[in-house]
């Protein structure tokens, strides 16, 4: 399984410190709102030639973790 933490990054200075793919301008929130739109892995990697599978992939783990330490909403 892919370490996510080697991929994703956090730098305060670059997109208001938000979670990154290996410290380019793209964002966690970018990939999945292009996959949650519809958008296949090979359509995002051919806009985006410096993203590969193991990004993407490492977005959803991310986002994963991040939902399963989540504080959970009572009345959805």
């Amino acid at each position: 399984m892919i370490d996510y933490r080697k991929i994703i990054t956090l730098e305060a200075g670059k997109r208001g410190g938000k979670p990154c793919i290996r410290g380019l301008r793209i964002t966690v929130y970018d990939v999945l709102s292009w996959l949650a739109g519809g958008m296949s892995r090979s359509e995002i990697m051919d806009d985006f030639p410096e993203l590969t599978e193991e990004d993407i992939t490492a977005c959803l783990l991310f986002a994963a973790e991040r939902e399963h330490h989540s504080v959970s909403i009572k009345a959805l």
